[in-house]
């Protein structure tokens, strides 16, 4: 088999994968509050010093587009789990901040979520598959594709 082949089987099956456990995921997430796009914003405000980002860097961390996560945003700053701020350094700059209300609601579904995903990839790799699978997709992400 070509080098070529052996990345396409690779990537074919990685994502194939990735389409799997998503599926799955999906299907276990309590969505009575929130969907997984809105708790995807909020586990990565989560993350981040503060609790808040300027909403070009989180545009970075999400899988949808710009206007999508601008939507997003205006919806979760409505029912109160996020808060907007102009950018002191930046007056054409926004913050977007994980209020107490969203950070409080963000680790009661968290819980949940967690499990499924213990269940599903804990549930099916073995702690050194698991530290393997990170290793090798930490390195594909931090891979300078130039």
């Amino acid at each position: 088999m070509s080098d070529k082949t052996v990345a396409v089987t690779a990537w074919e099956a990685l994502f194939r994968a990735q389409v799997s456990v998503m599926r799955y995921l999906n299907a276990e997430f309590p969505n009575a509050e929130l969907s997984l796009n809105e708790y995807d914003v909020l586990f990565n405000l989560s993350r981040q010093p503060g609790r808040q980002s300027r909403m070009k860097d989180l545009n970075r961390h999400l899988l949808l587009t710009q206007p999508s996560v601008s939507r997003l945003v205006d919806r979760l700053t409505a029912r109160g789990l996020l808060a907007k701020n102009h950018d002191p350094d930046d007056a054409r700059g926004v913050i977007v901040a994980l209020t107490d209300q969203g950070f409080d609601l963000f680790r009661r579904v968290a819980r949940s979520h967690i499990q499924s995903i213990a269940d599903r990839v804990g549930g099916t790799l073995s702690p050194s598959e698991l530290a393997t699978l990170t290793a090798l997709c930490d390195k594909l992400r931090l891979a300078d594709p130039t």
